[in-house]
């Protein structure tokens, strides 16, 4: 699975891009999440609040029960305003 990290998510993780490799178990988008702040650090800190954060599965916006698997890129990034 390839994660993407924009904006502030990628200062906190240290990283814009990554390869991982959950646990069976991780299988929607709120699993993975919890356990890339289980990581702890940097990883911890970005996503403790998760109404600032919004996801991209697969280039398409997801919620926190939509599915995730292998070979899925998902993209972490804060909400996008407009002025």
């Amino acid at each position: 699975m390839k994660l993407l990290y924009f904006a502030w998510l990628k200062q906190k993780t240290g990283c814009a891009e990554e390869e991982v490799q959950p646990p069976a178990e991780v299988a929607t988008v709120a699993e993975l999440l919890s356990w890339l702040e289980g990581r702890g650090g940097g990883f911890a800190e970005a996503l403790a609040d998760r109404t600032a954060i919004r996801v991209a599965v697969n280039q398409e916006y997801a919620r926190p029960g939509d599915p995730v698997k292998p070979g899925d890129e998902v993209a972490l990034f804060p909400p996008v305003t407009g002025g």
